[in-house]
């Protein structure tokens, strides 16, 4: 969720600053793939993905809802829980 919170910056950001901004992505981004690649030894590639992006789903909603005051409202919230629900739910099948 890091590198999603860099990328959202980047939008704002020109110059040294927007270098240092896709550095900071670059690097997150680079950082979560031994991760993801460690999660495949003990689950299923496909749940693995499916977990990753969920997370990172869900993240990229929070942070920008948190961090760079995106819109709340009934439906986006409902549809991020089922996002959960479903991820929680393909973990356990």
């Amino acid at each position: 969720m890091g590198f999603t919170y860099c990328l959202g910056k980047l939008r704002d950001a020109s110059g040294h600053e927007y270098i240092l901004w896709l550095c900071g992505f670059a690097l997150l981004f680079m950082a979560s793939m031994p991760l993801l690649i460690k999660a495949t030894h003990t689950i299923p590639v496909g749940t693995a993905y499916t977990v990753f992006t969920g997370i990172g789903a869900v993240g990229a909603v929070l942070i920008g809802i948190i961090f760079f005051h995106d819109p709340v409202n009934f439906w986006r919230l409902f549809f991020i829980t089922t996002l959960i629900g479903s991820i929680v739910g393909l973990k356990l099948v």
